[in-house]
């Protein structure tokens, strides 16, 4: 039995063919010419592209012409906006007092940029040789709970980590939540 090997783009998951149809063209163009530079050639060198609109009438030519760049500028209309909502977003790293001297750190706002909170965890856990846990706050979304006052060297590698994703503007925020007092009666 012959066996047949596909390839599926890195960004889409679509087969190359399809790409156009994923609304992350652009993208997807520029991984197939670094990683597969024969078969970019196939489908979007320019012998190729006349060939395939070469039965083409003239008006079927300039329709297609105008709806690729509507794609194109929806496409790049859509990662200016994505873009706009990361910078836009802060990272909210909370320092809570549990009881006398025990402290957590509370890192919210990582799951705008697409990091993969428990894997983060995961480092800092090994990182600062203590407990750390992906857990849900009160919002519904999730936050990652980092035991122990280590919220100087979580700051330093969460911002480490935005510099080298090219988010460097993005803002980091620190606050502490102390536990209320309670009262004598």
């Amino acid at each position: 039995m012959e066996s047949r090997s596909f390839t599926y783009c890195a960004i889409c998951s679509f087969p190359p063919e399809y790409c156009e149809f994923s609304g992350k063209f652009k993208k997807c163009k520029e991984w197939l010419e670094k990683a597969h530079p024969d078969l970019f050639q196939r489908l979007y060198s320019e012998e190729s592209l006349t060939a395939a609109t070469a039965d083409m009438s003239l008006e079927t030519k300039e329709k297609v012409e105008r709806e690729i760049q509507k794609m194109q500028a929806k496409e790049a209309n859509k990662a200016e906006k994505e873009m706009k909502r990361m910078m836009a977003s802060k990272v909210i790293i909370k320092r809570v007092e549990r009881s006398k001297r025990k402290h957590v750190i509370e890192i919210s706002g990582l799951e705008v940029f697409g990091i993969d909170l428990k894997k983060l965890s995961k480092k800092f856990s090994s990182s600062f040789a203590t407990g750390a846990s992906v857990t849900k706050n009160p919002e519904g979304k999730e936050e990652i709970v980092v035991q122990g006052d280590v919220g100087d060297e979580v700051e330093d590698l969460i911002s480490e980590m935005l510099e080298e994703n090219g988010l460097d503007a993005v803002k980091i925020e620190r606050t502490e939540v102390k536990p209320k007092k309670k009262g004598t009666s």
